[in-house]
């Protein structure tokens, strides 16, 4: 079978390229794509090439297909998996393998499988980690938002404080109380935020930091205060005394704080306004290896301040998610604001840092270019603009709908 597929071959050579598809042997899946949603780790990915640790060495040789927050259905199982996995059930992959002897992953490792193609082979180490997971929501795109999710709650999982009286921990965030997500309103920010309010524990006050005020209220407007926890957003950029305001505006000090953006005054800031037993996640990726910031030891000494830093989640964490969205608990359509067809998928990647707004969805078998869902809606004419009003200018199965039925195939 021929694919289509955007393939790595080294630092900035993303190439969008159809080949043959070899026949799968009993081990493996053949799958088709119909999306995938584009993560800055991908950028990354794409800035490091074949120094990336996720990557072989020789992937100018033998190129890897990129993408891995992917959503599609089953073609033809291997007769080693046929007791499990059936033709046209709908499927998510959990990218993050955690193989016992190799660091690969779908969207990074292999020649055959990714998120941004057509059709694609799932080797064994997909299935033998229990990573192909079963998805009945009723759109593709939220699929491909389960595995961003699934990271924000990998995070909130990976939180711990004390059990009172003994040096156990408990793990997750502190229930009732102080929440600090700080660079939070790119698109995982968003689903932190959405997350620490429809999650099974729930903080008292969430407090979002940035210093774009454009992106604040865009976030105001989709997360608002639920019930007994209340929702504040903060421009960081406008004060003086940041450490002071943040601990004002939750009525003291912080129990749990994210940091969202790879910026070392923002994890000092965090050290600051910790309480004791307090903890600090460091969720943002650096680009730089040697990034370092400086945080508070006598706090850590003497007030048992805790420091985790988490990425990726795991099979468990992208289950909880699937839950969460099959059963319309979070709603991760808030976080799209760009569309785009197969075809634009490498020069969206490689300039992800310039282009504003969140995440972009990748309907993988058709072929446009990059949209935002903004100035859709500005254009009078656009029947997929007056979509999007209806809805708030939020992505929707309607809309979803309308992308499959009227573009081009690719």
């Amino acid at each position: 079978m021929k694919t289509k597929a955007v393939r790595l071959y080294g630092k900035n050579d993303l190439r969008l390229e159809e080949f043959e598809l070899p026949e799968i042997n009993d081990d493996e899946i053949l799958m088709s794509v119909v999306t995938d949603s584009i993560c800055m780790s991908t950028w990354k990915l794409a800035k490091q090439g074949e120094d990336h640790k996720k990557t072989p060495e020789n992937i100018k040789e033998k190129p890897i297909i990129v993408g891995h927050e992917f959503c599609g259905e089953v073609i033809k199982v291997g007769k080693n998996w046929g007791n499990k996995y059936k033709e046209s059930e709908r499927y998510v992959v959990q990218a993050n393998l955690q193989l016992p002897d190799a660091p690969w992953c779908p969207g990074y490792s292999y020649q055959y499988c990714g998120g941004d193609a057509t059709y694609i082979i799932l080797p064994a180490d997909v299935m033998k980690q229990d990573c192909l997971l079963p998805y009945n929501g009723e759109t593709y795109f939220e699929g491909s938002l389960i595995e961003p999710l699934s990271c924000v709650i990998g995070a909130f999982k990976g939180n711990y404080h004390l059990i009172e009286g003994t040096y156990d921990h408990k793990m997750g965030i502190k229930e009732g109380g102080n929440l600090l997500i700080s660079g939070g309103t790119g698109p995982m920010g968003l689903l932190a935020i959405d997350y620490a309010l429809h999650g099974d524990i729930k903080p008292k006050n969430i407090v979002i930091t940035d210093v774009n005020e454009e992106r604040l209220k865009r976030a105001s407007e989709l997360y608002k205060t639920e019930g007994a926890v209340k929702v504040h957003y903060v421009n960081t950029a406008k004060i003086d005394d940041v450490v002071a305001h943040l601990k004002e505006t939750a009525g003291g000090g912080y129990d749990d704080v994210f940091i969202f953006a790879p910026v070392p005054e923002l994890v000092t800031q965090g050290s600051k306004i910790l309480n004791p037993d307090g903890c600090l996640n460091f969720f943002a990726g650096p680009q730089n290896k040697d990034f370092s910031a400086e945080i508070n030891f006598y706090d850590i000494h003497y007030n048992f301040t805790h420091y985790v830093g988490t990425s990726g989640g795991n099979t468990d964490d992208m289950r909880e998610a699937i839950k969460l969205i099959e059963d319309k608990k979070v709603n991760v359509a808030k976080v799209v604001t760009h569309i785009l067809g197969l075809d634009a998928v490498a020069e969206t990647t490689l300039n992800q840092p310039e282009i504003a707004g969140g995440k972009k969805v990748v309907y993988t078998q058709k072929k446009f270019m990059l949209e935002s869902l903004e100035k859709l809606m500005q254009d009078e004419n656009s029947e997929l603009g007056k979509i999007l009003k209806k809805n708030d200018g939020i992505w929707s199965k309607e809309a979803e709908d309308y992308i499959m039925k009227n573009t081009e195939e690719i």
